[in-house]
């Protein structure tokens, strides 16, 4: 069953992403609700809209750069779609982020 894999893939990597430490705040993305619309297909494409806690977060584009690297170590990830919503420097850093 095709879905199930796609299931299994993004259980995994909310659970990587649970490991992504937002310094100021000492929670973990997911629990700040940070990322969401995650959809995870059967071949490994992962497509996900990143929200920074503020519209000028400092370390917005680090946390991004730490999600990106947490889900490209998930096995099965075979690419990546970033949106960043919420943010100034918002389409910079989606174009930077999806290089």
């Amino acid at each position: 069953m095709s879905n199930e894999k796609s299931e299994k893939l993004k259980s995994l990597i909310i659970t990587h992403l649970k490991l992504v430490i937002d310094p100021e705040t000492r929670a973990d993305v997911i629990r700040m609700r940070l990322i969401e619309n995650l959809e995870v297909s059967d071949d490994g494409r992962v497509k996900y809209t990143f929200r920074p806690s503020s519209p000028v977060c400092p370390i917005a584009v680090h946390l991004a750069q730490q999600i990106k690297q947490a889900i490209a170590q998930v096995p099965g990830v075979t690419s990546q779609e970033i949106s960043i919503e919420n943010y100034v420097g918002a389409e910079q850093l989606t174009m930077l982020i999806n290089r």
